[in-house]
């Protein structure tokens, strides 16, 4: 039997579309092979794949998820792609959409060998609020944690979507050396949020942004692309709504963007 993944690729020279090396089939070839009905998922291995329970003094318990490339062992060595995730989410939940498949299958295609690395965040999502601050676990703490278990952490991209879209954006506004590059998924935002005050770190660093056009972010997603100093470059829409469906269709080719500052 020919994997899901296997078809995907097997069918990128129909209108593919090539980014640092890639051939990922786009939604539309996935959605003809029966896999838009359900949020794609690469038929690719975990590599090693860990949550572990931390003890931040910025926000108390919390998990710690990483996830390394299958074939990579413990991922010494490796530099770090930071996962912020939405509202209502955590970092347990994210192997349930397939974060550590991808992973590997972004290694597979070509990307640079890298870990995944996710937390939990706050009651204000990745915003201070109530004595949490998770801007302060992940520029005081995160780093220490994952040089701790022989990760490069000095090289770190940083990606969100939907809250913690809204949360990248803020952190590196506060912190604009954090990240070689950064990516927002569908920030769930408005266009007359504060942070639209002061977008200058969108003029230093790389950065992409995706929202499909059925997205309540649309309107905030296309202001953002417009205000900011140097615009988005991957600036990806295309149908679909705020969901794991849109979001999965994009992660190879994002995947592989996002870890070329590696490379730089």
């Amino acid at each position: 039997m020919i994997s899901r993944r296997g078809v995907l690729i097997g069918a990128g020279g129909v209108g593919a579309v090539g980014l640092a090396g890639f051939a990922i089939a786009p939604g539309r070839v996935k959605r003809l092979v029966g896999a838009g009905a359900d949020p794609f998922i690469p038929d690719a291995p975990e590599g090693d794949v860990r949550l572990e329970r931390m003890t931040s003094e910025h926000l108390g318990e919390i998990d710690l998820l990483t996830a390394v490339p299958h074939g990579y062992g413990d991922g010494a060595g490796l530099p770090v792609v930071v996962a912020l995730h939405g509202a209502s989410q955590s970092a347990a939940a994210l192997p349930d959409f397939g974060l550590p498949r991808f992973v590997t299958a972004a290694v597979e295609a070509g990307a640079p060998p890298f870990v995944l690395v996710a937390t939990d965040d706050g009651p204000d999502g990745w915003l201070a609020a109530d004595g949490a601050d998770p801007q302060a676990m992940l520029r005081d703490e995160l780093p220490g944690w994952l040089a701790g278990r022989g990760y490069d952490a000095e090289r770190r991209a940083l990606w969100g979507w939907s809250r913690g879209g809204y949360g990248a954006l803020r952190f590196l506004q506060a912190e604009p050396d954090w990240a070689q590059s950064l990516a927002l998924y569908s920030p769930a935002t408005t266009p007359d949020d504060p942070a639209f005050d002061d977008l200058r770190v969108l003029g230093t660093v790389p950065w992409g942004l995706w929202c499909a056009t059925d997205d309540p972010s649309t309107d905030a997603s296309v202001a953002l692309a417009e205000q900011a100093p140097v615009a988005p470059d991957p600036w990806v829409q295309g149908q679909g709504g705020h969901t794991w469906v849109y979001w999965n269709d994009q992660t190879l080719d994002m995947l592989g963007w996002i870890t070329g500052a590696f490379e730089a």
